[in-house]
């Protein structure tokens, strides 16, 4: 009996020893991130982080590769067939991650859910009028007028399962920030690299290699564990006990304890994205009266009054580049010329509130929020500190994203922070059609402040059809000058990117646009 039960033991212990092998052999990345994704349904919102995180579960027609190229797909080819029309040959074989087969019929109720009107993210595919489908692996895309981006649009538009939607009732796109659901915002059915194995929000998602991909790995992941820590220092604290093996927002201040680490790689190069900051052009402010955001000499004055040395020096910890203008030097459309910073004049900024009629300053809600950027909240507080020295009463507003964005969405904020890396499309086009143009239909999505400059937006849509690169750069140069001539968005900075990854993996790449690729990392 004894030895019965011995065996029994020892056969157990045997396979406990065998199942934790297997655990710890099994490549996962366990991934502390400075905040949680807002949805598992990539239209619900214009979140550049969530749609990144969400690559790694669906995919698009087209994507960019490790150099950021844009290379094929979910389409294996692609060809201009009239001057509105284009033709895309689809991947056979392909499968969702449920197992139904992938058509053109997919591809269609894709494109007709994210350019419905009640989409957040129209905005992100401005050109589209029509989809016709030509047989199961040919699909025709018709456009509103000649558009030389549609590849820059499509990496981030991506393709659900048609019978997945009809068969869920999900059909019809969900809009978190007005509180719309559905069952698109809690389940997955994409064709990516990794599949959802669970979701708790504000705790944990896990996604599982898929076995089935259609692509050739780059990676030999096996299990991807995303930890939303919103806390800096408890995601610091995290990696280097070992409890997280990578973090893609190591706080500025901590860099150089990360650094002297023996077990931690640090990763760092400026980031694409603009922080900049947005006023409300109403006729009123959100607290009630004449508004004087409206006035640019209001905006002018506001601007010179922020040392932007000062907050590079001591908030970033000397890690940002300060902005003179709104998009990145490596984004097409910039213009070095444009890109000088107003210089500290508290004087002449005095000077410009008394000329405009409010020497005395006036109150006005700053809405900010606490993890959104890098060191958001100080830089905030730097900022409302500094337009005191002119008699303003910035009335400081900090809070979660979840929280934030509503107000500055609904015209519910005076000022506000907003970072834009003119993604998907990697153009200055991005930021001219979705921050900076009137909002009317797709256009003008992000325009929280309400305003209207009609000869930004002529050429803005000017820059929309133009097919000559030189040309469309040169428009897009034009438009972004008047921006910075009416301080329509004030530019703070690129912020700095730093990301900190334990040892052991073998191949762990930094990308420019700040999207971590789990698809290209080995362990």
């Amino acid at each position: 009996m004894n030895l019965l039960r011995n065996l029994h033991r020892g056969a157990a212990l045997g396979l406990a020893a065998a199942l934790m092998t297997s655990a710890a052999s099994a490549e996962t990345v366990r991934w502390g991130a400075p905040r949680d994704i807002v949805s598992l349904d990539p239209y619900s919102y214009g979140d550049s982080y969530t749609i990144n995180f969400l690559n790694h579960i669906y995919e698009g027609l087209v994507r960019f590769d490790r150099n950021l190229e844009i290379v094929p797909g979910l389409a294996t080819s692609w060809e201009i067939v009239s001057p509105t029309t284009w033709r895309f040959t689809l991947r056979e074989g392909v499968k969702f991650h449920n197992g139904n087969d992938f058509t053109a019929e997919d591809v269609l109720a894709s494109l007709q859910r994210v350019s419905d009107e009640s989409s957040p993210l129209k905005g992100n595919l401005p050109a589209y009028k029509s989809a016709e489908v030509v047989d199961d692996h040919t699909i025709d895309i018709e456009l509103n007028g000649a558009y030389p981006l549609l590849l820059n649009d499509l990496t981030n538009i991506h393709i659900f399962d048609k019978d997945w939607l009809v068969e869920n009732n999900a059909e019809k796109p969900t809009d978190v920030s007005a509180g719309v659901e559905g069952y698109a915002t809690f389940n997955t059915n994409g064709t990516g690299p990794f599949i959802l194995e669970s979701r708790t929000p504000e705790a944990k998602t896990i996604l599982n290699v898929n076995e089935d991909w259609w692509d050739e790995p780059n990676h030999n992941l096996t299990r991807i564990e995303f930890n939303p820590i919103s806390s800096a220092a408890t995601r610091v604290a995290a990696l280097l006990s070992g409890e997280v093996d990578f973090v893609d927002s190591a706080p500025v201040q901590d860099l150089p304890r990360l650094e002297a680490a023996p077990n931690i790689d640090v990763l760092e190069r400026t980031d694409l994205r603009t922080i900049m900051l947005g006023f409300n052009q109403r006729d009123e402010l959100v607290g009630g009266g004449d508004n004087p955001l409206q006035d640019v000499r209001v905006r002018r004055a506001m601007q010179m009054a922020v040392d932007m040395d000062l907050i590079r020096d001591k908030v970033m910890r000397g890690k940002s580049r300060n902005a003179g203008t709104l998009v990145a030097p490596s984004i097409p459309g910039y213009s070095e010329e444009l890109d000088t910073v107003v210089p500290l004049d508290l004087e002449k900024a005095k000077g410009l509130l008394e000329e405009a009629g409010y020497g005395d300053g006036f109150a006005f809600d700053f809405v900010c929020t606490n993890e959104s950027y890098v060191n958001e909240e100080q830089f905030c507080q730097a900022i409302a500190s500094m337009w005191s020295r002119i008699g303003l009463q910035p009335k400081l507003d900090i809070g979660p994203t979840a929280k934030q964005t509503p107000k500055r969405a609904n015209g519910k904020a005076d000022v506000y922070t907003l970072g834009w890396a003119t993604l998907p499309m990697l153009d200055t086009y991005s930021i001219l059609l979705q921050v900076l143009h009137s909002k009317d239909g797709n256009s003008g999505v992000f325009n929280w402040g309400g305003w209207s400059y009609p000869e930004l937006d002529k050429l803005t849509q000017q820059a929309a059809v133009e097919l000559d690169r030189e040309k469309r750069l040169a428009l897009e140069t034009e438009a972004l000058k008047i921006a910075r001539d009416e301080v329509i968005m004030m530019p703070l900075h690129q912020q700095p990117m730093a990301w900190a990854v334990a040892a052991g993996f073998e191949d762990f790449p930094q990308f420019p646009d700040n999207k971590p690729r789990m698809w290209y990392v080995t362990k």
